[in-house]
Formats: structure tokens, C-alpha cells, sequence
């Protein structure tokens, strides 16, 4: 069987020029964010233990705590509500789907018994409130014309809801059953989040023409703003109340937080500037911010998140992250004799975990492409993707040295390296081999074939190339040519991986028809078979450092793991490990494995002998 023992969580789904929505749990530690359609519950005080709810068919927009804190209710882009329980089996309570678009938004009432939810919608449906438990309408919402961005809704009696969106308005709702008051038209530009002050005296908008107005938590009247000196030169995407309701909380994309102190009048008095620690560039705006207790977290455009705490906000904070899109690359290296995981998403994102602690970094390059094709070897990192380029970088701590690249003038589809020969690299695109040494075109081979994976031995004197055929073609490397040795069939799918084994007496292949096979290098007969236990293609492969286990990652979500010495089907199969795929394996201990896939979350499981 496997242990999960850590899971890196990915970060929340960010779009530049809007707020994302954070959600805490006053009575805990415990926040809530969404990434593509997880919904990722998480720890301050347990980091390396977060919870991800899965069940959603559609990318998730928002999620909450109910004020009890045993319930969450979590929208996404269709219109679907899910109320699930939070803790056990996290069972579902209810399903509704109140609107026709995206929700943007979502409020309990104070009591736990409606919810409120905005967004957008066909007609003129763009906010809803009703039942927690039945579903049943509790008002009529007009007075919107496009997309509602936020909702509030009034924590004491008698209940108010206020809405906001790309209208520039914001709206004021009696109720139950909630009923259109009126209309605010203070702002100039998209209203992108409302907030109620926790005694429900107060709320506050804040809106992309960088201001922050305050309004009477009665009777929706304006009562004050926050001053536009030393206030915000960009817009102003979110906004959080203290839990004393005496001070607020704002992100902006000029990258600043500040904190103001409200007074009785209902007017905002700026006390702190707060510049989170960046990587530059647009990454670095901040889209979103939560006050929880003592806490201040906020959160950038890149993923980053900044924890300060509120009684000592001169203090460094605590900065951590974690990929926004699928990872589909991981590399186990040892730096200053402490073992270390990269990994690697499409969007060109490098980051670093160390076991046990978890996120140390993430790698800066100058030339921030795709990646498509992941290799570490010798202090530095081969890269290509889809822009016909191979590039190697050296690597130095969190920074990356001078990068070099050569355009080997077709898409790469695959890249391996020679551990034991520094400098040679073999790259294949769909109808050839390119030789490379030292980032040099030596060789370009035209293999009359349709290529789709390579792996080149430990010592660079054989190639194996899988084909769309589901053939492997055997290579020797003779000077800066191949020569074809042998043609091994057995796979009935195009071939998707290669590795051979750390002890190079083996290698490993895996096809779309959801087969592996492990072979031996020398006879290249079949060393263990009947690799049929996946559901979907598998998308990579791993071997233990001793050679004993040889891991498979699939898009049916699963990895499976199998014992050289022991039939396949004694097996040890690690289900649903990543939603949506899994798409990047690599051992760490003998026993030890990381797996990584499209919910862009890292898991490190222990291979416990049955």
C-alpha cells in the first residue's frame, strides 16, 4: 500500500485585472481558495496537510465557510452550488444551480440558513439568494445590468444584502424576502468587491477607479471614503474587515496592501503600506487578501502568497506558493547535499520543495517560456517547448545563470539526456533525431518515422525511440550517427515514455493503450508483463534508485507501482492521485515517490510493503 505523506498544494486561479475571493474560518486557522475545479482547504498551522475537494465539473470560482464552520458551499463557472460537509467523508449536502453563468460571489447569512450568490446570468439574473437546504428563491434582485462581481450580506439583523459589478453600481437590498432599495453611483469604474464590516454597522467597496467608499450598514447611505492621498495609483481588487470591524484591508495592482483605520464617521485613515517581497514584473499585483484573527494573508497576480502578522507588521512575512497550472515535469536534485524537487508546469514556472518542509522558492529565468520537455543533470536545465528552441540553464540556488539555446528548427517532442556522458542530449521531433553536444547541432537524423518519445543511456552509446507505430527502435550511438540495432513490437498504442533503469541493465516503455513494460537491456526481452492495470494513456514513468520499483502515472488519475521481483498484478495502485491526471513522476527514496498532475498539486507517498 502507499502513504500520502506531504501534499504541496497548488496556488489559487488568478486572471490579471480581477479579484479572487479567499475565504477564512474565524473560529480556526483554516482558509479556502479555488484552482481550476479543486477547491483547496488549507492549514497555517499544518501547511504540508491541505484538503482538496474535487467534485465540482466545472473550474470553481469562489468557496465558504458556513458561520458554524461545518459546512462549505463552493460555486463554479456553470452556475452549480455544492454544499458539502467539511469534515468526514465530506458528503453533499445539496446541489442548486441558481444561475445561468459564472458565480462570482458567494455569503452565507449570519444564521447558516440562505446563501446569496452573484455573477452573471442570461436576462437580468445576475444575483440570487435562497435556501441553503430547499433551494427556494428569498427575493427578487433587479437593478443590475452586466456581471455582478461581489456580494455582502449584513451579519445582524435586520438582514441587508449589498451587490456591486461592471455597472459602476452598487446596489441595496431589504429583505427577507430581499427586496431592491436603491442604487449607489458613486463609482466611475468596475465595482469589484463589497464587503460588511463583522458588526454589520458598515460596508465598503472598493473599485477599479482606486477608491474605497463606505456606506451605512442600515440604510445603504454614503458616509465616508478612504483619502486618495497616500491611497492607491492602481485598481483596488479586494478588500477585508479586521474582526473589530475598526480597520480594513486593501490589495491593488500597484502591488501594495494597505491597512486603514475606520472611524466612527465612517471615514478611512491610512496607518500602513504594506509591499510584499516580488519576483517583478505584472506578477507582482496583488489580487486578493484576507484578515483572519491575527493574520493578514495576501495574495499576487503569480500565486505568491504573503502572511503578516497583525501586532508586528514591521516583520518579514512568510511567503509561500505553489504552481496555478497543471505540472507536468519533476526532478529530484541534491544541492548542498540536502535533496531538493523541481517541478515544472506548461506555463513556464519552475518551482522548489524541499521534503518535509515543503515550498523553498521558485526558479527565476530571464526567458520565462513554455515547457514542454524537462531535464536536470549536472547542476543545469535543459528545456524546449513550442517555440523550436532547446535551451540549457545553468542553475544557481533559486537563480538561474545566462541561458543559451539553439533553434534546432522543428517543435521538440521529446529530450533526454546522457547522465554519464556531460553535454550530450538527444532531441527528437516527428520524423528525426537531433544529436546535440554541448548545446551543439552535431547529427540530425532522419529516422522515417513518426517519433513521439526517446531516451538515451546512462553511458550515450544507445537510443531507444518509441514511434506513433507503438515500436521501439533500438540505436547505437556510432560517432555522431545512429544505427538502427534492433525493432522491439509488442505495444499496440503510440509509445508516450522511456526511461531506462539507474543500474542501466533495464528500460521501461508505455504506450496510449494504457500498457507498460519493462525490459531487459541486454537480451531486450520482456523482464515483467501483463502492465495492464491503467484505465487511460499512461504519461510517465519512474524508477527507484536501487531499480527494485517502477512507478506509472496515467490520466485515469492513478499511479501504480510495481515490485521487479513479484508478478504484476501484486501491484500497489494509489487511486484518484491527482484530479484530472497524472502527469509527472520521480523517486525520491527507495521507497519514497512524488507524484504531480493537472490539479497542479505535488504528493510525496511512502511505498509501504504488503
Amino acid at each position: 500500500m502507499a502513504e500520502l505523506v506531504e501534499t504541496y498544494a497548488c496556488a489559487p486561479t488568478t486572471e490579471r485585472g480581477r479579484g479572487i475571493l479567499i475565504s477564512g474560518d474565524p473560529k480556526s486557522d483554516c482558509f479556502l481558495y479555488c484552482n481550476g475545479r479543486s477547491v483547496v482547504l488549507r492549514s497555517l498551522a499544518t501547511p504540508l496537510n491541505p484538503f482538496v475537494y474535487g467534485e465540482h465539473s466545472h473550474p470553481v470560482s469562489v468557496a465558504r465557510f458556513s458561520p458554524n464552520g461545518e459546512w462549505i458551499a463552493s460555486a463554479d463557472v456553470s452556475g452549480v452550488v455544492r454544499v458539502w460537509g467539511r469534515y468526514g467523508d465530506r458528503a453533499l449536502k445539496n446541489e442548486f444551480r441558481p444561475l445561468s453563468g459564472r458565480i462570482d460571489d458567494l455569503q452565507w447569512s449570519p444564521d447558516g440558513q440562505r446563501i446569496v450568490v452573484s455573477g452573471d446570468g442570461r436576462g437580468k439574473s445576475f444575483v440570487r439568494a435562497f435556501m441553503w437546504d430547499t433551494g427556494t428563491t428569498v427575493g427578487d434582485f433587479d437593478g443590475h445590468s452586466r456581471r455582478v462581481l461581489s456580494c455582502t450580506f449584513k451579519p445582524t439583523r435586520p438582514f441587508r444584502i449589498a451587490t456591486c459589478g461592471e455597472d459602476f453600481l452598487v446596489n441595496f437590498y431589504e429583505g427577507p424576502p430581499f427586496k431592491f432599495a436603491h442604487s449607489l453611483r458613486d463609482h466611475t469604474n468596475f465595482v469589484n468587491c463589497v464587503r460588511y464590516a463583522p458588526d454589520g454597522t458598515k460596508f465598503i467597496t472598493v473599485s477599479s477607479d482606486k477608491k474605497g467608499l463606505l456606506y451605512d450598514g442600515k440604510t445603504g447611505n454614503k458616509i465616508g471614503e478612504l483619502p486618495s492621498e497616500g491611497g492607491h495609483t492602481g485598481s483596488i481588487y479586494a478588500v477585508t474587515w479586521s474582526p473589530d470591524s475598526k480597520q480594513v484591508l486593501t490589495v491593488s495592482a500597484d502591488k501594495t496592501a494597505k491597512i486603514w483605520e475606520i472611524t466612527d464617521d465612517g471615514n478611512g485613515k491610512l496607518t500602513k503600506t504594506l509591499t510584499p517581497p516580488g519576483i517583478g514584473g505584472v506578477d507582482d499585483m496583488l489580487v486578493g487578501c484576507l484578515w483572519q484573527n491575527d493574520k493578514l494573508l495576501t495574495v499576487s497576480l503569480g500565486g505568491f502568497f504573503n502572511l503578516y502578522s497583525a501586532s508586528d507588521l514591521d516583520q518579514d512575512p512568510l511567503t509561500f506558493s505553489g504552481h496555478i497550472k497543471n505540472v507536468n515535469s519533476l526532478s529530484c536534485v541534491v544541492q548542498d547535499g540536502q535533496k531538493r524537487i523541481l517541478s515544472t508546469s506548461y506555463d513556464g514556472v519552475i518551482m522548489k520543495w524541499i521534503p518535509g518542509f515543503g515550498f523553498s522558492g521558485r526558479i527565476l529565468r530571464k526567458e520565462n517560456a513554455q515547457i514542454k520537455c524537462f531535464w536536470v543533470a549536472e547542476g543545469e536545465i535543459y528545456t524546449s517547448a513550442y517555440d523550436n528552441k532547446v535551451w540549457k540553464i545553468p542553475l544557481d540556488g533559486n537563480q538561474c545563470g545566462e541561458a543559451e539555446s539553439i533553434d534546432i528548427g522543428s517543435q521538440p517532442k521529446d529530450l533526454s539526456l546522457a547522465s554519464g556522458s556531460p553535454g550530450l542530449a538527444l532531441v527528437v521531433t516527428d520524423s528525426g533525431a537531433i544529436i546535440l553536444k554541448d548545446l551543439k547541432i552535431v547529427s540530425n537524423v532522419n529516422l522515417g518515422i513518426t517519433v513521439t518519445a526517446v531516451a538515451v543511456s546512462h553511458e550515450g552509446n544507445e537510443v531507444i525511440v518509441g514511434g506513433q507505430d507503438g515500436k521501439l527502435h533500438v540505436y547505437t550511438v556510432d560517432g555522431n550517427d545512429l544505427k538502427e540495432e534492433a525493432v522491439i513490437e509488442k505495444h499496440r498504442g503510440a509509445i508516450t515514455a522511456i526511461k531506462y533503469s539507474p543500474d542501466g541493465s533495464m528500460y521501461a516503455s508505455a504506450d496510449t493503450n494504457r500498457e507498460a513494460v519493462v525490459w531487459d537491456r541486454a537480451t531486450k526481452e520482456v523482464k515483467l508483463k501483463n502492465m495492464l492495470y491503467h484505465t487511460a494513456r499512461i504519461n510517465c514513468l519512474a524508477w527507484s534508485p536501487d531499480s527494485r520499483l517502477i512507478a506509472t502515472g496515467s490520466l485515469d488519475t492513478s499511479v501504480i507501482v510495481y515490485e521487479l521481483d513479484k508478478p504484476a498484478s501484486a501491484r500497489i495502485t494509489i487511486k484518484g492521485a491527482h484530479l484530472g491526471g497524472v502527469y509527472g513522476l520521480t523517486f525520491i527514496e527507495e521507497d519514497c515517490i512524488v507524484s504531480a498532475g493537472e490539479d497542479a498539486c505535488i504528493r510525496i507517498w511512502k511505498i509501504v510493503p504488503q
